[in-house]
This record gives structure tokens, C-alpha cells and sequence, in this order.
């Protein structure tokens, strides 16, 4: 798996993507990274932004740390019974 690009990277790739200038998938084959790639990155921008429901990203983190958690304990109970 590559590693991820920079926040800086995708904070701009979003804005091209929002000017109109390029269709998305143009821009995508343009910056070297795929359609679907940059249709996550907008709308995670749009969801930050509050334009669009949906987890942020400190939401979805402390979402997978809760999940993480309840199996844990999940685990832990098994053990006691």
C-alpha cells in the first residue's frame, strides 16, 4: 500500500477539483492518483465542512476507537464466563 499523501497535497487537489477547470477524473489522471481517490477526498472536505452530512474525521476515529474498545471487552467477558 503507497503512503498516504500529504494533508497539504489533497487540501489542494480538492480546491483544483472545486475551481471546475478540469472534470475530476481529468484532474485525478493529472495529479496521479485515481478518480475515485479524489471523489473521497471531496466529499470528506464537504463533510468537514458541514455542506454535506456525515463522520469527520475525528468522528470516525473515535467511532473505530469505541469499536475497538466494546471488542475488547467483548473478549474480557468471554474470558470471566
Amino acid at each position: 500500500m503507497p503512503p498516504p499523501h500529504p494533508p497539504e497535497f489533497r487540501r489542494r487537489a480538492v480546491e483544483l477539483a472545486r475551481t471546475g477547470d478540469k472534470s475530476v477524473s481529468a484532474l485525478a489522471k493529472s495529479l496521479g492518483i485515481s478518480q475515485s481517490c479524489l471523489s473521497n477526498w471531496i466529499r470528506q472536505a464537504d463533510i468537514e465542512e458541514g455542506h454535506v452530512d456525515g463522520l469527520s474525521a475525528g468522528e470516525k476515529k473515535e467511532l473505530a476507537e469505541l469499536r475497538r474498545k466494546a471488542r475488547q471487552l467483548v473478549r474480557q467477558s468471554e474470558i470471566v464466563i
